[in-house]
């Protein structure tokens, strides 16, 4: 794991000049924890690597690395998860494998492949390979945008890094807020940070989004999208249940035991739901053949914290956490209450780490704990089950039950709608108005408060910034991407999976963490084997029987207890006690919002005349913890969040 960065020049620099800025380049990378730091640079191009230790093969790995026969050079941030299989390919002798390093073998593809080589790569990675022989840069993202890359590009040279603030170190690139970006963020209220997966929040700062390559040669630059974790309507047909069962245990194993690979410890989130669960139960079993034992890190409330959320609702996962950790085996585990620590204590930090608004304030403060504890116990890997809702635990029998309903297969409908409503007790007539909701829903409404309309959650961009940048018109030709109604369950995974905004979001906070912390966030429930086998499955298979989420609770017999495996009638909710944290800060959060109503400069881009008639709801009321969904609460953390951030500019 690595923080990269180089510079290569087309035209018209000097070679003392490209040194020059280089070392202004390692020279600010130096804020990053790291294991090492080097660099390397011809007449045309400077390559830096400030080296993270993760895998056994990192401690031997220099980077950059130049392969004089090739005249190839490569600076790289990648844990590659087919190994064996590019050595196959590559008929690497056995005694050389365990040595090879990852970049080495990007190099290799490279040579065989040329810029077609990222299809067959599987893993985390983000890379540059400086080609002197045709005097190209090349380099690429991985699929699921679990490293970041981004670059500025001037027609005369193109600056890269794997992180925003060394590129603003260098005097040539500007510090400019990237409007755009801004009035998106703004205008989206769902959790998605922009439509445009090239821009950043910093007007002269670009990104690679996931599954794409760049080339920069002889004076233009090209990005390409290579390849999609969805890639065949191709469907798997096995001849039973249980076939089905053991294929996905093969190819959901395989995905977990490539991510242990660490001379460090192994670590894993752990809730109280089948994710998290399935993950942690593959790996424990996989690290105890290794003689390790897997470290788990849970949330949990405050201690004075009282539960108030509904009874399908669990603030407090300890009873299913502990059980899984009862049955598993092999498990330290760890629970963390982040005494003291709240959204509104955390915004800081988090800016620094994202280099951009973020809209997940309120599992922030716990998601740090939970990264700053497992670094000071020495971990290496932290895995999750963060996208396992789209791929191995997917399957609603409401959603199937309005797609029976819609396409009229009515004996199928009869039949999934009778087993169901027996699975959760409850009467077939109360489940025909929810079912109905998503067969035939009546409007699709937008993700974003357009000026005039009528939403639960308030326009958070000032209008006339809004109309200034016409970010509604844009809004319009994405409607897909942000409708607040139910997809056909038929597409609603594909959907998801080729959504690169959604893809950039998620994999874009773990890149950073990773390099705050030195932990390499992996989940297995996004490797492109696990996903497209996932896809390839009949319907059926996921909600078998009036079952939701239907697969993993079979396959993961015998290695979750039924307790969390039949478990239908409630589900986490994590982020129940932020408000109740933010209790003893509540007269800095409130004066903090008066503030902001009064900058002139914050004004010109987010709605005060909102802002101030929420703050008005706010402070007329205690700081109940009920108030973790009220709208106005998450509109003002929201708007505080931007507030600080502006204030960089």
């Amino acid at each position: 794991m690595s923080l990269i960065a180089g510079i290569v020049n087309d035209r018209d620099s000097s070679p003392n000049d490209l040194r020059e800025n280089g070392l202004l380049l390692m020279q600010a990378m130096r804020d990053y924890p790291a294991d090492d730091a080097r660099h390397w640079h011809d007449e045309s191009a400077f390559l830096g690597c400030h080296a993270q230790w993760i895998t056994p093969q990192s401690v031997y790995e220099k980077l950059p690395c130049y392969n004089e026969s090739l005249d190839l050079a490569i600076t790289a941030d990648a844990i590659l998860d087919n190994r064996d299989a590019l050595c196959n390919r590559f008929q690497i002798e056995s005694s050389r494998r365990d040595a090879l390093t990852d970049s080495e073998l990007i190099v290799m593809a490279y040579e065989r492949w040329g810029t077609e080589a990222p299809k067959y790569l599987i893993g985390d990675y983000a890379f540059m390979i400086w080609d002197r022989k045709q005097k190209r840069l090349f380099g690429a993202r991985d699929l699921a945008g679990n490293r970041t890359l981004y670059y500025h590009y001037d027609r005369r040279s193109l600056t890269f890094c794997t992180a925003i603030a060394p590129l603003l170190a260098l005097p040539s690139i500007k510090q400019g807020l990237n409007e755009s970006w801004l009035s998106a963020f703004l205008a989206i209220n769902a959790p998605i940070d922009s439509v445009d997966v090239f821009a950043t929040a910093y007007r002269n700062i670009l990104q690679i989004p996931p599954g794409h390559s760049l080339i920069s040669a002889n004076g233009r630059l090209t990005l390409s999208k290579y390849d999609s974790l969805v890639v065949s309507d191709q469907k798997l047909s096995l001849p039973s249940d249980g076939d089905y069962e053991e294929a996905f245990r093969e190819v959901f194993g395989q995905a977990v035991a490539s991510r242990l690979r660490t001379f460090k410890q192994v670590g894993a989130t752990l809730s109280g739901g089948l994710d998290s669960g399935s993950v942690v139960s593959f790996a424990a079993s996989a690290l105890r053949n290794e003689g390790k034992t897997l470290h788990t890190y849970s949330h949990v409330p405050a201690a004075d914290f009282q539960d108030w959320t509904a009874r399908h609702l669990m603030a407090d996962e300890r009873p299913f956490i502990q059980e899984t950790i009862r049955h598993v085996g092999n498990i330290q585990d760890n629970y963390l209450d982040s005494q003291g620590q709240s959204p509104f204590t955390e915004i800081d930090e988090w800016l620094n780490i994202m280099e951009s608004p973020y809209k997940f304030f309120a599992n922030s403060f716990w998601i740090r704990d939970i990264y700053r504890t497992a670094r000071q116990q020495g971990m290496g890997v932290l895995l999750t089950g963060a996208r396992g809702n789209s791929s191995i635990s997917w399957g609603s029998v409401t959603q199937y039950c309005a797609h029976l309903l819609k396409t009229m297969r009515w004996i199928q409908f009869y039949r999934q709608a009778t087993l169901f409503s027996r699975q959760m007790r409850i009467r077939r007539s109360q489940l025909l108005p929810n079912i109905g909701k998503y067969a035939f829903p009546f409007v699709n409404k937008l993700s974003f408060a357009e000026a005039g309309d009528k939403e639960d959650f308030p326009q958070l961009i000032n209008p006339d910034f809004a109309a200034r940048t016409q970010i509604y018109n844009t809004l319009k030709d994405h409607q897909q991407l942000l409708t607040e109604s139910p997809r056909n369950i038929t597409d609603e995974r594909q959907f998801f999976f080729n959504n690169l905004a959604i893809l950039n979001m998620q994999g874009t906070s773990g890149a950073k963490l990773s390099l705050k912390y030195g932990i390499w966030e992996r989940d297995p429930t996004c490797d492109p084997r696990v996903v497209r086998f996932c896809l390839s499955l009949p319907i059926e298979q996921f909600v078998l029987n009036g079952v939701s989420r239907s697969l993993i609770r079979r396959a993961t017999d015998q290695y979750l207890p039924d307790k969390v495996r039949w478990n239908q009638r409630v589900k986490g909710f994590q982020s129940a006690d932020w408000v109740h944290r933010m209790t003893p800060v509540r007269s800095a959060f409130i004066q903090e919002l008066h503030d902001l109503c009064n900058d002139s400069a914050a004004s010109e881009y987010l709605n005060i005349p909102q802002i101030r008639s929420s703050l008005t709801e706010i402070e007329r009321q205690p700081f109940q913890p009920e108030l973790a969904m009220n709208s106005n609460m998450i509109y003002l953390m929201r708007s505080l969040v931007v507030y600080r951030f502006l204030r960089k500019f």
